[in-house]
């Protein structure tokens, strides 16, 4: 079957940030089926390219973290009728896979379902418009209102809705009827691509490292790690550094806090590829996962969180919802209060004085992405979605396609 995949944000191990959909369409591509991706870049001229066996079309439309948020409303608008004119001029499709945010990807999936009949299976990755409604970006009652009756026509509209967490897909179930159609697959965790390494503190230095890997926005809410450095450096810890990796509109206030405080633990890095990333972690002892404290939070589904997992790192967690217990069954890290620097402090010390419970935590935590997250597991879930293909065997090139 040739499926239509549409995600504005498609990236590859060299372009960095979530492989999700990545993973998904070569797994379809080893079921047998044909993927037509459907993205964007930042380049000026449309490109087509095999990678791997997937079509993908990358559009020529502008989005940057550090869009504000008409920026970014006219980037989605801009993709949305690009892609639409480019979904119904493909031929022989029989289903179109959307994923969101943005939540506006669903008007291509509509019109494909209501000019060409052709059905849609509809990927929640966060909860739109709720996760922007309480952030405060949108304040307008009128707009909120148009804007989830648009997501509940998406979701009855979809054939199968898949929630990217357990929080996810109770949102979505309290606004359709046929809970059937709702399954949940979360991020997964490369166990090929990462391995566990062995402890780096105290064996190999007396370094100890908390990273914090992604996007860098208001919703992250990074202060509250800039803070935890300031306790730290006050305690005189000095062998606990911490670092910041990525990119985002909130960097620049989250470095000038860091710069007032004078912290001398703490090193900002810009946005990396995947190959980059996984030396960063090679390098890692902990790996902190932040967000804002809004309920809607608590549904998310960090790709950091599974990379963590699939290195063997301790997870340190702000939040509450279903990663911190997660993270609190597997024994593979702790949930530390934002607002409280002095409950991060005591809670990681029994790590730094204990190797060995360092080590169990770090074990616990690749056990859990090898029994429950991994992209094995959770890919063979996902293509049993789809109408059964022949499978084949998928091939290594990346190539421009002419036109």
């Amino acid at each position: 079957m040739k499926i239509i995949y549409i995600h504005q944000y498609f990236k590859t191990y060299a372009d960095g940030g979530s492989s999700r959909s990545y993973y998904l369409a070569k797994a379809l591509i080893k079921q047998g089926h044909q993927v037509e991706m459907i993205t964007s870049h930042n380049k000026k001229a449309y490109q087509k390219v095999r990678i791997e066996g997937i079509t993908v079309h990358y559009l020529p439309v502008f989005y940057d973290t550090k869009l504000g948020f008409l920026g970014r409303i006219l980037s989605f608008l801009r993709f949305v009728i690009q892609a639409s004119r480019l979904a119904l001029s493909i031929k022989n499709a029989g289903l179109c896979y959307a994923t969101s945010t943005p939540l506006t990807v669903g008007i291509t999936a509509l019109l494909l379902k209501k000019l060409k009949n052709i059905p849609f299976y509809f990927e929640v990755r966060d909860l739109w418009p709720q996760a922007p409604i309480e952030m405060g970006v949108i304040r307008n009652g009128f707009i909120q209102k148009i804007i989830r009756g648009f997501e509940k026509l998406v979701y009855r509209q979809a054939q199968k809705i898949i929630a990217l967490s357990p929080g996810m897909a109770q949102d979505i179930s309290q606004k359709i009827t046929d809970l059937g159609k709702i399954h949940v697959i979360p991020n997964m965790a490369d166990c090929d691509f990462f391995q566990a390494d062995e402890p780096t503190f105290p064996q190999k230095t007396n370094t100890f490292t908390i990273s914090y890997f992604g996007a860098v926005g208001k919703v992250n809410q990074l202060n509250y790690l800039v803070e935890a450095a300031r306790y730290f450096q006050e305690k005189q810890l000095s062998g606990v550094r911490f670092q910041v990796v990525g990119k985002g509109n909130a960097n620049a206030q989250v470095q000038q806090l860091a710069q007032q405080y004078q912290l001398n633990n703490m090193t900002f890095h810009p946005h990396v590829d995947k190959f980059t990333l996984r030396e960063m972690l090679a390098h890692t002892d902990a790996v902190y996962i932040s967000f804002a404290q809004k309920p809607v939070m608590e549904t998310s589904s960090p790709n950091k969180f599974f990379d963590a997992l699939a290195a063997g790192k301790l997870c340190i967690t702000n939040t509450s919802g279903w990663v911190r217990e997660s993270i609190e069954e597997a024994d593979c890290g702790f949930y530390a209060s934002p607002d409280e620097p002095d409950d991060f402090y005591k809670k990681l010390l029994p790590y730094l004085a204990s190797k060995r419970k360092l080590k169990e935590a770090k074990s616990s935590a690749r056990y859990l992405a090898e029994t429950q997250f991994s992209r094995e597991i959770l890919t063979k879930t996902f293509v049993g979605l789809f109408p059964q293909s022949k499978p084949i065997a998928i091939s290594k090139e990346v190539a421009v396609v002419p036109e």
